[in-house]
């Protein structure tokens, strides 16, 4: 008999799984691909009350099939995403650095001559200073049970069920009778059907995961949207807490009309404040509104109220826990989408600049002559003078596989000119999931933070 393991958002096994280390480079495309356990991507439309979310759940484990469960509070529209959509969501989202325009040839035709302004290698030396700153129910055979089953169909290779339960006793003994293995309890579930939410369960086949040496499975299976109506923008965490033994990593991104944020200490101020006070000075001043917002964001209280709950800011370094096991929020990356940022997909707008090579059409054979030596540093001098006064503070440059940028076409349709993209990374322990996830408008003491965040900074971590 083969059993289905009934777990929350991400997944797990029967037997019960070595959970990750709390780990992640904040501008790597890899920690958001690999690292997290839960991943989502949420559109709101506040006018409409209509949430849209794609999941992609990963897992690892010895069962021979894996299922998962989904709460939401109306019945969803199901439908199947691209195999590689994080993927995509990943690149689009790299933050940029800033370089300069470098000559290598100038400082051996002309050593004694040449002029080490010209010689930019990143960003001025003054910024390094800143780097410093800181209880399960038996089923009743007398009584048909309350369940009602609104839906069956399949999104890509998943089959799945939509059901309302009346009763969380009547719930958990119908996965039991279905051959479910539920690892958590009735109270969990009855949190839900209390809220009268409906229960979208999934079947997940193996043959969609790596098979390790030791006969487990790991990987992750095709993201799968849902939308459905709801009156506040929420995202089921509660249900999540069943299946952690001491905490979980999230990486959200979330396209709103607005800037979002977590409520309460779950906020990224904690972090993005004191990242921003770090940068003070740097050249051209603090990108995207950052200045703004330090000059009306107070950050001294929120330093303050950080220092109370022992979040420590480190420049440079990856928020740590506090002496309860929390870790602030970081924002990742954040900006509001313009028709540019939109016609990147296309390849209408380049992903990113590209640094001009003053050495161009020049090789060092061709200075072995004094003239043409002059001549030819003559010229590199005048390249770089105007790539120093096109873009006196470097030019935005990331940089991904060429095909991975023209791969960007799939989020097409997905990303809205005119909304606000917020990723953000979330630890949480497990005291932090006794309830879903309110996401809110980002805002400090009732001001709105519309601050953007696609640039590294001196004082972001790596």
């Amino acid at each position: 008999m083969r059993h289905y393991f009934l777990a929350s958002l991400f997944l797990v096994s029967v037997l019960p799984a070595v959970s990750q280390a709390a780990c992640c480079y904040f501008s790597a495309k890899n920690a958001d691909i690999l690292q997290p356990a839960q991943k989502v991507f949420i559109t709101w439309d506040p006018a409409e009350k209509v949430e849209t979310f794609t999941v992609q759940p990963k897992f690892e484990g010895n069962a021979l099939d894996f299922g998962m469960v989904i709460p939401t509070p109306s019945q969803p529209k199901l439908s199947e995403m691209p195999r590689d959509f994080f993927k995509h969501l990943a690149i689009y989202t790299i933050m940029k650095k800033r370089e300069f325009a470098h000559s290598k040839l100038l400082p051996l035709i002309e050593p004694q001559e040449f002029d080490k302004r010209f010689m930019f290698g990143g960003a001025p030396a003054a910024n390094g200073a800143m780097l410093k700153a800181q209880a399960t129910g038996l089923g009743r055979e007398e009584r048909k049970p309350a369940i009602k089953i609104l839906e069956v169909g399949t999104v890509g290779s998943l089959d799945y069920k939509i059901i309302e339960a009346g009763r969380a006793d009547d719930l958990f003994k119908w996965l039991k009778d279905n051959k479910y293995t539920y690892s958590g309890d009735e109270a969990t579930l009855n949190y839900y059907v209390q809220k009268k939410w409906l229960f979208t369960v999934m079947k997940i086949d193996t043959m969609q995961m790596k098979r390790n040496k030791d006969g487990s499975f790991d990987g992750e299976v095709t993201p799968t949207r849902f939308q459905f109506t709801s009156e506040k923008l929420i995202y089921p965490l509660k249900i999540t807490q069943i299946s952690v033994r001491e905490r979980t990593e999230a990486l959200f991104y979330v396209q709103a009309p607005f800037k979002v944020d977590l409520p309460g200490d779950m906020t990224y101020q904690y972090t993005w404040m004191p990242m921003l006070q770090g940068a003070i000075g740097c050249s051209g001043g603090i990108p995207g509104g950052g200045q703004e917002w330090l000059n009306k964001g107070n950050p001294q209280g929120v330093i303050a109220k950080a220092n109370q709950l022992n979040f420590r800011f480190v420049a440079g370094q990856r928020p740590q826990p506090n002496n309860k096991g929390h870790i602030p929020t970081t924002m990742e990356w954040a900006r509001k989408l313009s028709k540019d940022d939109v016609a990147i997909l296309s390849g209408k707008m380049p992903w990113s600049e590209k640094v001009p090579d003053p050495d161009e059409g020049f090789v060092l054979a061709d200075a072995k002559e004094k003239e043409r030596a002059k001549a030819i540093a003559k010229v590199i001098r005048a390249r770089l003078a105007k790539a120093n006064k096109e873009r006196p503070i470097g030019y935005l440059v990331r940089e991904a596989p060429a095909d991975d940028v023209r791969n960007l076409q799939q989020l097409g349709g997905h990303i809205i000119d005119g909304l606000f993209i917020t990723k953000f990374r979330k630890v949480f322990a497990r005291d932090e999931m006794n309830d879903d996830l309110l996401i809110v408008p980002a805002r400090y003491n009732g001001t709105e933070d519309t601050s953007e965040y696609e640039e590294m900074l001196p004082s972001s971590p790596p």
